[in-house]
């Protein structure tokens, strides 16, 4: 291992250690933000706070090519041990701590004369909303090549493996609402009860069809209706969805299909039912170029073995925004083998902390490689 990177380890440890017991959630990363600034304001870098969000951007070097690495900072609202709470059960914790690792590795190794080393720490990721947010700061509009990364759950690489692409799905977040008028229990011939229509949507959505090689699916994650009072029949619920589909033409199909399902179950049973899309995450787009470095760098510093091929996942992840909306950037993420279990966005989820080094090594790799190659 790079001498840096292991005289870092115990300083990374303890940055992880802070990052994972103080998790903010998405748009409120203030402290978070606070905290990586003071990291690096000693040093010779230049760091640039966001204008409209929480996040920042730290800088070295100069000149073409510009090389970025991009952190998610923010992390879920998820109920543990009983009680609701920020938690960092996506790892985030952990990208965090391997972008500032590799940062940190820069700094005391040094770094080529020619190429400007951009580290994106981006808020909002589990929104869907961060990475769009940046690009409309021009955050990325003279990137050349973006590196993101992602631990994956122990199902998908073991601990020490590495891929160096995740081709993750488009994702979309609905929140509905049913209107109509309340009745009494004892005429039920006088409304239209929101929970059966509630109950209808769902079997609806599980009879929903496309091109069955297609991986996809549509979940109602959420629903409420009703208040104290029994035998009140309530007119009126509210509830949301998941939906997701490996590509994106298939997650326009989706889309089309949930839509038409809402309007003839709302007609049918004269009630308005509204969807409102809140998070739209799309399929990912994977550049060439990007993902051989990424493979190189992974040979270097993890050999043959640990280097697995590229990773098809059903989840999804905002860092694809950054290539859709800017066709021009060169970009890829690693998929990091740490023996997560039981999986990410389980409220226990845990992964060995033994990776991070690794990962920082893989990643300065890429950085610098790139650099001096594309110069």
């Amino acid at each position: 291992m790079n001498p840096t990177i292991e005289k870092l380890t115990p300083k990374l440890l303890k940055i992880f250690s802070y990052l994972h017991k103080n998790p903010e959630i998405s748009w409120e990363e203030y402290e978070t933000t606070k905290y990586i600034k003071g990291l690096f304001e000693d040093y010779e870098c230049k760091i640039t706070t966001l204008n409209h969000s929480t996040g920042l951007i730290v800088e070295v070097g100069q000149g073409r090519p510009v090389v970025a690495l991009r952190a998610d900072i923010d992390a879920l609202w998820q109920e543990v041990d009983g009680e609701f709470q920020g938690n960092h059960s996506c790892g985030h914790d952990a990208h965090m701590t391997i972008a500032i690792g590799s940062l940190f590795t820069l700094l005391e190794n040094g770094y080529p004369d020619n190429g400007t080393f951009r580290f994106i720490f981006q808020p909002a990721e589990e929104k869907g909303t961060g990475a769009l947010s940046l690009v409309d700061e021009g955050v990325i509009d003279d990137v050349d090549f973006l590196y993101g990364m992602h631990l994956r759950p122990i199902q998908e690489l073991k601990h020490g493996q590495f891929a160096p692409a995740i081709k993750h799905g488009a994702a979309k977040l609905v929140s509905g609402v049913i209107r109509g008028d309340d009745a009494h229990g004892a005429r039920p011939h006088l409304n239209e009860n929101a929970i059966q229509i509630g109950s209808e949507l769902i079997q609806h959505f599980n009879n929903l069809y496309i091109d069955p090689m297609v991986p996809h699916s549509v979940k109602m994650t959420a629903f409420q209706a009703g208040g104290k009072s029994k035998n009140i029949i309530p007119g009126s619920a509210t509830f949301s969805l998941d939906i997701r589909a490996q590509t994106n033409e298939a997650m326009a199909e989706l889309t089309d299909k949930v839509e038409r399902v809402s309007k003839m179950l709302a007609d049918f049973h004269e009630v308005t039912i509204d969807l409102t899309t809140e998070a739209n995450i799309a399929a990912a787009v994977i550049h060439d170029e990007a993902c051989s470095m990424m493979r190189d760098a992974i040979w270097d510093c993890a050999g043959e073995e640990k280097r697995k091929p590229v990773i098809t996942t059903t989840g999804g992840d905002d860092f694809h925004f950054y290539t859709i909306k800017r066709p021009n950037v060169k970009a890829t993420m690693l998929a990091i083998g740490c023996d997560l279990q039981p999986g990410l966005h389980h409220p226990n989820m845990t992964f060995n902390h033994d990776v991070l080094p690794q990962a920082v090594e893989i990643m300065t790799d890429v950085l610098v490689k790139t650099a001096q190659k594309y110069t």
